[in-house]
């Protein structure tokens, strides 16, 4: 080989050794969600060594490893959870993918929509405007809503605050809730179809889940205080109580760069969708935006850590049964008997083994969120997902099953 040769040669083999080892890393092929799972490494909070017993630590990383199980068994893309004990978060935690097909890990403040968790939300801020003497519960919704009417007129004037909360209205179940997906809002639902609705029931008796009727409360907030729901709820509970990703409206989720996206099944893998408009329309029912992060410091207010912020005593009303919703589908059914669950201000009320929990679950969007504490014990979980998944049905009921049994009480497994 010549020499003028040798030296081209050379040249292509540089350049070609060059662009081999500077290319960009060939894309991951995933064939299955458990491949997806398995290649998204954790991100995990557990407290300093010595801050929990050995038998509470114990149950939270049998509880850890029952998750990761399911997660590959229901090939859920992704999913970040939160565990509360007492006045501590003592387990973060962050599983699979925001995105199907990415590589982009959920950790502890990646920000789902929560869905009807918001529910809770705005019960406990309807009682700190209480609290403060913004309104009572026992109010008329018309002293703050005149056009507020229904079918039946003289039951529209007995709805009480705590009615519209309750799910104790009257109206027939998911009332208009298809008009709210079509972003209709609230007062147009309220002023122009509530009146033609029939009533199925005594007000503060019937049980009947709604979201239109629920959003009412906005409009009394508007009223009484001369702020939107949003600013209300921003204000008084997400900045103050250190909520820092949270958020009740779409340009807000829109914009934010560590957010999952929804993940559909599509019967042969799962395909990415985007964010809706549906319910911040509705955001009093289905608006809120938050991490695992931030859903840990909701549960420290939920379980009394936050005196500054809420009292005990209103606590106590958010959280007590109104009626029984043993007529509705049936709450974790292999779980539960069907009379034990009841509704209260915006949070279901569930009896197990003698024990009261709190509870709400939702889905919106193709995002499925649970939520659930016990205030006696001290111990709280919030587990949001990207993608309606079979694991949605499992997390609760097995956290509560897995906890450590309490000296003179038998073990929950």
């Amino acid at each position: 080989m010549s020499p003028i040769r040798a030296t081209l040669l050379a040249l292509i083999l540089a350049v070609l050794f060059y662009a081999c080892t500077h290319a960009p890393a060939a894309p991951v092929v995933r064939n299955s969600p458990a491949d997806a799972f398995s290649s998204a490494p954790p991100s995990t909070f557990y407290p300093a060594p010595g801050a929990l017993d050995t038998s509470f630590r114990a149950f939270l990383e049998e509880y850890n490893r029952f998750f990761e199980q399911e997660m590959s068994r229901t090939q859920t893309p992704g999913a970040a959870v939160v565990v509360v004990k007492d006045s501590q978060i003592v387990f973060l935690r962050g599983y699979g993918v925001r995105n199907w097909g990415g590589r982009d890990s959920v950790n502890a403040n990646t920000v789902f929509r929560v869905a009807s968790l918001s529910k809770g939300f705005t019960g406990v801020l309807t009682g700190m405007l209480v609290q403060s003497g913004a309104f009572q519960w026992e109010d008329l919704v018309q002293k703050y809503y005149p056009a507020f009417t229904l079918r039946d007129r003289q039951q529209a004037g007995r709805i009480c605050l705590w009615h519209l909360l309750s799910q104790t209205t009257g109206l027939p179940y998911h009332a208009y809730t298809n008009l709210i997906e079509r972003n209709f809002s609230i007062p147009r639902i309220v002023e122009e179809y509530f009146p033609k609705a029939p009533i199925c029931g005594k007000e503060g008796e019937f049980y009947s889940y709604q979201n239109a009727a629920f959003c009412v409360i906005e409009e009394v907030m508007r009223t009484a205080t001369g702020k939107t729901y949003p600013q209300l709820l921003t204000e008084k509970i997400l900045q103050p109580a250190g909520m820092r990703s949270a958020s009740c409206d779409f340009e807000t989720m829109r914009r934010e760069p560590n957010k999952a996206l929804p993940q559909v099944w599509t019967g042969y893998g799962w395909r990415a969708d985007s964010i809706s408009r549906f319910y911040y329309n509705s955001a009093a029912a289905g608006g809120v935006n938050a991490s695992a992060a931030d859903m840990g410091e909701w549960l420290k207010l939920l379980l009394g850590h936050r005196p500054d912020l809420v009292s005990d005593a209103t606590l106590d009303r958010v959280f007590s049964p109104v009626v029984k919703t043993d007529k509705e589908r049936r709450i974790f059914p292999r779980w539960l008997g069907r009379s034990d669950a009841s509704y209260a201000m915006g949070w279901r009320v569930l009896t197990h083994e003698g024990d009261t929990i709190v509870y709400h679950g939702g889905y919106v969007n193709g995002f499925k969120s649970e939520i659930a504490l016990n205030r006696r014990t001290g111990l709280g979980i919030c587990v949001l997902f990207n993608a309606h998944t079979e694991l949605s049905k499992e997390c609760v009921p097995k956290f509560f099953e897995y906890q450590p049994a309490e000296p003179g009480r038998t073990s929950r497994k």
